[in-house]
């Protein structure tokens, strides 16, 4: 069942009971991400391997993303500050025990090519922000896999 979670601005990525950050250097250009990140939405599922559907609404400011295992977000861009920046709320989910998202994707460069640092910046009942704790491996798993993707879909 999905529900609305509570409507929180970028300053919620520092402050959240639960921030999982995740960072990794890749070859691609920040200007080369951002792109792929921001104005690409149709495209996540081509690297992010957790995402099975990905669509842009409200005329590029808000996302409705699926995950595999079923969870769905409805979000609201919070940032998209080229290249550096990328941060979007949930706003509706069915991830049981959620009460407010952010996730932020901050670009820095790395040489020829770029930090990407993501932060997942969560609340929620107890039961969700233990259970968040307890993703972290598998999360760390999944960006690594994605960042990687990114970076060999962004080599062609």
């Amino acid at each position: 069942m999905a529900h609305r979670l509570r409507p929180v601005g970028l300053d919620f990525v520092a402050a959240a009971p639960v921030r999982l950050v995740f960072a990794r250097e890749i070859s691609a250009a920040p200007e080369r991400v951002f792109p792929a990140l921001a104005n690409d939405v149709a495209g996540w599922p081509e690297w992010f391997a957790a995402v099975t559907s990905a669509r842009a609404t409200d005329d590029g400011a808000g996302r409705e993303i699926r995950l595999r295992g079923g969870t769905r977000f409805r979000e609201t861009i919070l940032a998209a500050e080229a290249p550096e920046v990328y941060a979007y709320r949930v706003d509706v989910t069915n991830a049981p025990g959620a009460r407010a998202l952010v996730e932020e994707w901050r670009l820095t460069p790395a040489g020829a090519g770029t930090r990407v640092q993501w932060t997942f910046a969560a609340d929620g009942t107890a039961p969700f922000r233990h259970a968040l704790k307890l993703a972290r491996p598998g999360l760390a798993r999944a960006f690594r896999g994605a960042v990687t993707s990114l970076d060999r879909r962004l080599g062609r």
